[in-house]
């Protein structure tokens, strides 16, 4: 009886190890099945498929389990992060995530498709090459978008390499697409979190006024602002980026409300790109009436942004409040609409990023462009600084929004802010 008892023991074990093994494997094949069906190496799939901007250029061909790129290597490099290499180094890449749709893969029959395949990304590969000469040799990221339909215009991130002859010892970040797998410190940018959650929580925000004379002290500590700015209101301190009254404002914002909206606006969330998962931010939440707190609301502290959240952010104050979820697919469906902000508060911000343009950064810095924007200067350390911009056009035949972050790059205004003038003067000129 005992050897019963063991024999049915063990043969409940298998069972429960093969259906185990079976959960295993159908999981990854639901998750990876497209990928390993679609793999570059795989002859079997005589199909040619071509990956195309949205201009009708190629941007990537693969025929019986080879992958040929663009001829000019400047575009290689610019689109290296956007499409991957084919090696699987760049999750994000989208001859990685969109090998299913390359290969007319389906988990029913599998690769069956006989006919050649052609997918169509947003981008403009002229823009995309305009982006990442503008970088030159610094490190960080652009992304743009039309904010009324969500289309990405480019994604370009520094450093990249060619494809087609990659290095046996790539820089660090290479093979990261820092405009949607990276967080780094947003510094002022984030002011425009803190400013949202002023606009709706703080009742007389209009009415007030700071005073700056170079510091304040919360708490015991304190905390420098970048010149002494004097008497202003609520449209001033934004436009001078003043830490003093922006310390102020998030005292009275407090900790609770500050951390609540900066979930509600998505920054400590992962976000989908047609099936590619972005990073999610991360906000510590500091205690209120100290330091850390202020420090917080004006973008430093532990702040970690990723800056798609920051171009989802624009988008939606551009559009009256309504987020078009950013896509790398040309649409062939209706815009898919997110409200992450009251349409009160997004018209009210566009003023206030409108004012900074006229009234700080002057139009001359972007000429010809109705830009509305927000410049950072993220303190990283030892008197070094990642350099932000991030903002719109406030232009119907030209609804632009854009994010650029130059790491160790200095003043947000003076490098992210001409990188961001570069790329959309030319988004203008192509008509995207």
């Amino acid at each position: 009886m005992r050897k019963v008892t063991k024999r049915a023991v063990a043969a409940l074990l298998v069972a429960v190890l093969v259906i185990f093994g079976c959960c295993v494997y159908i999981y990854r094949y639901l998750k990876d099945g497209a990928f390993w069906a679609g793999y570059f190496g795989n002859e079997n799939i005589t199909s040619t498929s071509i990956l195309t901007d949205r201009n009708g250029t190629v941007l990537a061909t693969i025929s019986s389990g080879e992958i040929s790129y663009a001829d000019s290597s400047t575009m290689r490099e610019a689109c290296y992060q956007l499409l991957g290499d084919g090696t699987g180094n760049i999750s994000t890449g989208a001859l990685s995530c969109f090998s299913g749709r390359l290969s007319g893969f389906s988990y029913i029959f599998g690769t069956t498709r006989p006919k050649d395949t052609s997918l169509e990304l947003t981008v403009d590969a002229d823009l995309q090459v305009t982006a990442y000469e503008a970088m030159g040799s610094q490190n960080g990221a652009v992304i743009a978008c039309n904010y009324k339909t969500g289309e990405i215009l480019c994604t370009v991130s520094t450093p990249a390499q060619d494809p087609l002859y990659p290095s046996d010892e790539p820089e660090e970040g290479t093979y990261l697409n820092k405009g949607i797998s990276s967080t780094l410190t947003p510094g002022s940018t984030f002011k425009l979190v803190t400013l949202s959650a002023a606009l709706e929580t703080v009742p007389n925000i209009y009415s007030e006024e700071f005073t700056c004379e170079g510091s304040t002290v919360i708490n015991g500590v304190e905390i420098n602002c970048t010149g002494e700015h004097g008497t202003e209101d609520i449209y001033d301190a934004l436009a001078n980026s003043c830490n003093v009254a922006f310390a102020e404002i998030t005292q009275e914002v407090g900790s609770d409300a500050l951390s609540s909206y900066v979930d509600k606006l998505g920054f400590t969330s992962s976000h989908d790109i047609n099936g590619i998962p972005t990073a999610a931010g991360s906000f510590v939440k500091a205690d209120d009436g100290t330091a850390d707190l202020s420090w917080s609301g004006i973008g430093q502290y532990q702040d970690l942004v990723c800056p798609f959240s920051e171009l989802r952010l624009v988008s939606a104050i551009a559009n009256h409040g309504r987020l078009a979820e950013p896509t790398l697919l040309v649409r062939s469906l209706n815009v898919q609409e997110t409200q992450l902000l009251k349409a009160s508060t997004a018209d009210a911000m566009k003023k206030f990023m409108r004012n900074n343009v006229e009234s700080v950064y002057g139009d001359s810095t972007f000429p010809g462009l109705t830009m509305c924007g927000k410049t950072g200067t993220a303190e990283v350390g030892d008197g070094d600084n990642h350099s932000w911009f991030t903002g719109f056009l406030d232009d119907e035949e030209h609804p632009y929004a854009i994010v650029v972050v130059v790491e160790h790059g200095g003043y947000g205004l003076s490098n992210a802010g001409a990188i961001a003038n570069t790329v959309l003067q030319e988004a203008v000129a192509n008509g995207d």
